[in-house]
């Protein structure tokens, strides 16, 4: 007797005041979908089973995303490669999309140029720079996917109130799953872990 083949529709369409809108299959999203969705906008992450959209950036997001990317570019040991604004699956319905990572150097070459996602296994450091729309999940529900994930390391950055740059610095704790905050880094970030960093977060004003 022959299975029958069944097509997973990830997406039909929905429109509204002009505008057409995914609508998830009976079960949800799954982090295979992502890659299937048709005209999705940029920069889409799944978390929970659900879609999240992300809103324009202020300059203050790019500027310290960039500073980041190249600082720890040049400072990171071969082992370990830089990434920004990349993927990572978690589990059947988590792919969120830190704004820097730093992966495994063999990983990353496992995963070829063409991959849109890294595993969770080539995740050393997750960074999320909050936005005003994304502070409950970048404060709450990310970092607790990350660490439930057992991604070793994780930083929240933030903006003071005179719009400096805030870097809040946790480490995995293997045997309670859970992040341990380390530290507050206001105008240089020097660390140890996950390699040695030594960064003036002010000059993220020349970029």
């Amino acid at each position: 007797m022959t299975t029958p083949v069944v097509e997973r529709r990830v997406a039909a369409p929905l429109s509204s005041a002009g505008r057409t809108w995914p609508v998830p299959p009976p079960d949800g999203y799954t982090a295979d979908d992502l890659d299937r969705i048709p005209d999705l906008p940029p920069h889409t992450e799944l978390i929970d089973g659900s879609l999240v959209f992300v809103s324009p950036q202020k300059l203050f997001h790019m500027q310290i995303v960039d500073l980041l990317k190249d600082k720890l570019r040049h400072l990171a040991p071969d082992h370990l490669k830089v990434r920004r604004e990349m993927t990572v699956t978690l589990a059947k319905r988590q792919r969120p999309e830190p704004d820097i990572m730093v992966v495994r150097k063999e990983a990353a070459a496992d995963e070829g140029r063409k991959t849109t996602n890294y595993l969770r296994e080539a995740i050393e450091l997750a960074v999320e720079v909050v936005s005003p729309d994304s502070e409950e999940r970048d404060r709450e529900r990310k970092p607790e996917l990350y660490a439930k994930a057992g991604i070793p390391h994780f930083w929240r950055i933030e903006e003071d109130e005179n719009e400096d740059p805030v870097v809040y610095v946790y480490e995995l704790d293997p045997a309670t799953q859970a992040y341990v905050a380390t530290g507050i880094y206001r105008d240089r970030l020097k660390l140890t872990v996950p390699f040695d960093i030594d960064l003036d977060l002010a000059e993220m004003d020349e970029y």
